[in-house]
């Protein structure tokens, strides 16, 4: 009984149903939140406590920032249901008035991210010159990943963004995850543009994500194991999270000399042999390996692919 008293005092306030009613639109940090509401910040932090404190949103910390998103969907899609019930055709003018505002700060971040790929542009031009078009890796990734449903997908290192956008849409729920704070406000603006807003952008470190064993039918990690200080560390992580049988996709280089690549853009690693992949796929039982290579100017693109093995403890007795 207590749980429910709390749903319902937690939207006892118009303002909680109007923030209720923005994040099943899009995640929003609190100050967009305020901008949205044309409330101040502090009276905004108020409304959020009570909401997160019900289960009714998330916090998700992002360096400085904190996005907020929905809460448990098992606890928040019954809520939803009943709004949508109980809701009057037509919208109100506060509605009206929020729908508006919340263009207003799609567009702020797709500023945003126009400004930080111009000033990057020359660096990311200059890696691109060296190996394949990203059409033609895209469409190497298509072709391992098209043949089967995605189901569950997690993105390592989602950076803008841009794997989700590919494969989202026929996921059953998507999730992209990065260290960093700016490529995740990227990647919100990107997903805008094409209509997936409701894929989910978390901060995480791919040595220990904040995801449970098992939870992902498909990850993928796509030209991010070359930043990895311990690429043996990353993958076993990424495949903790596969159920029985997920796949995980790696796409990088194959190893090279670009001794440049280290110093200049931060490359942990100078690719990767076929030798090294096998070994760290074998400790985190992952059966598979190289599934295409594409040749580029200075740089090869490799894709490997496997499946998890079911756990050798866990057997089935027949009867």
């Amino acid at each position: 009984m207590r749980s429910e008293l709390e749903i319902f005092r937690a939207l006892a306030d118009p303002t909680r149903l109007r923030i209720v009613a923005l994040l099943r639109a899009m995640e929003l940090s609190v100050g967009e939140l305020a901008q949205v509401l044309g409330q101040s910040q502090p009276r905004v932090s108020r409304h959020v406590k009570i909401l997160v404190d019900a289960g009714l949103a998330e916090r998700r910390k992002e360096g400085s920032w904190v996005f907020l998103g929905l809460g448990n969907p098992a606890r928040v899609r019954p809520l939803l249901n009943a709004i949508d019930g109980w809701s009057e055709p037509g919208e109100d003018h506060w509605t009206r008035a929020d729908i508006a505002r919340l263009a207003a700060v799609r567009a702020d971040r797709q500023v945003a991210a126009q400004a930080y790929f111009a000033a990057h542009a020359e660096q990311w031009d200059a890696i691109r010159s060296l190996h394949v078009a990203e059409s033609e890796v895209e469409a190497a990734m298509e072709r391992v990943l098209g043949k089967d449903a995605i189901g569950r997908l997690v993105d390592i290192g989602t950076g803008t963004g841009r794997i989700l956008q590919l494969f989202g849409a026929q996921a059953g729920s998507a999730i992209g995850i990065d260290r960093s704070p700016e490529m995740l406000r990227l990647a919100r603006a990107k997903l805008a543009e094409v209509g997936l807003e409701k894929a989910e952008i978390r901060q995480g470190d791919m040595y220990a994500l904040e995801l449970p064993n098992g939870s992902a039918d498909t990850v993928i990690l796509h030209q991010v194991l070359h930043y990895a200080q311990q690429p043996a560390a990353a993958i076993a992580e990424a495949a903790r999270l596969l159920d029985t049988d997920g796949r995980l996709l790696i796409v990088d280089f194959a190893a090279h000399e670009r001794e440049d690549l280290r110093s200049q853009n931060a490359h942990a690693r100078l690719g990767f042999s076929e030798e090294q992949i096998a070994r760290w796929f074998e400790a985190a039982r992952i059966e598979g390996g190289l599934v295409d290579e594409l040749v580029g100017g200075e740089l090869t693109v490799k894709l490997w692919s496997g499946r998890r093995l079911a756990d050798p403890r866990l057997k089935v007795v027949a009867a």
